[in-house]
């Protein structure tokens, strides 16, 4: 069952309060991955060569989660690439790199933080929607954890956290988190709570798959609820989802099914 909890400032805000309209090109809908060769036949058909996988896949996603960033700092040319080869309106998010969030846990690290979101804003331009900040599990919440986050990011972008420990879900993190413009990621997770947080306007949530992370594939009425939700509920002026239970072809049949929820 998905549960909700709205936040803004310091108020607890009623869903039949909420007023908030969001139009189609709003909803940016993708995967964590698209070069996976267990896809074919599946999504990808079988005459594409690997090459064009991923024109393919802007056929039918209008954004993407670039994870390569994760494990290597993303250089200009790289990015410059990424933006080449997508149409017009496409939308990248970009998941910040393992040296800032599980090597220095944001201590000491503000240049490699300006430097990321410089090239993410040169790199992307009109193209770039979240900058994701992932945690490592062994990151437990207090509140000098909190203010270093905070005094580290940038409240001038879409800068999305997601936490990998369940001491970080408190209204306190949600309110500090909204008043410098950072959206607490909601998620999809085996060991994590699955309410959907809505601290901002903007919602970034993340599938990983459960109970098998990357592979558990979410049933229709898995996605029935997420899209009811949403909509219904009006949480959001704008939201991207990704699917990241992409060790399989859940992930792309999941993505797939939900923007079909969504254009219906």
């Amino acid at each position: 069952m998905v549960q909700i909890q709205l936040c803004n400032g310091d108020l607890f805000l009623f869903i039949n309060a909420i007023l908030i309209f969001m139009s189609a090109k709003n909803i940016h809908i993708g995967c964590s991955s698209f070069y996976n060769a267990k896809w074919k036949n599946i999504f990808y058909p079988e005459n594409i060569p690997s090459a064009k996988w991923f024109e393919f896949y802007c056929q039918h996603f209008n954004t993407f989660e670039i994870n390569a960033t994760f494990y290597k700092f993303p250089t200009l040319r790289v990015l410059e690439n990424w933006y080449k080869k997508s149409p017009d309106g496409f939308i990248y998010s970009v998941k910040a790199p393992k040296v800032i969030t599980h090597i220095k846990k944001f201590l000491e690290c503000r240049p490699e933080i300006d430097k990321l979101y410089a090239l993410c804003k040169q790199g992307l331009s009109d193209k770039l929607g979240c900058i994701l900040f992932q945690l490592p599990p062994s990151f437990h919440y207090s509140p000098e954890k909190l203010n270093l986050i905070i005094e580290s990011l940038n409240p001038n972008f879409k800068t999305a956290v997601e936490f990998r420990h369940q001491s970080w879900w408190s209204k306190d993190v949600y309110d500090q988190l909204a008043k410098n413009n950072i959206i607490f990621c909601s998620v999809s997770h085996p060991t994590m709570p699955s309410d959907i947080i809505a601290n901002t306007f903007v919602g970034c949530l993340r599938l990983h798959g459960n109970p098998k992370m990357f592979y558990s594939e979410y049933s229709h009425t898995d996605l029935m609820n997420l899209h009811e939700t949403i909509v219904n509920k009006h949480l959001f002026e704008e939201v991207f989802i990704y699917f990241n239970n992409t060790a399989s072809a859940a992930g792309v049949l999941n993505a797939l099914e939900l923007r079909r929820l969504f254009k219906s």
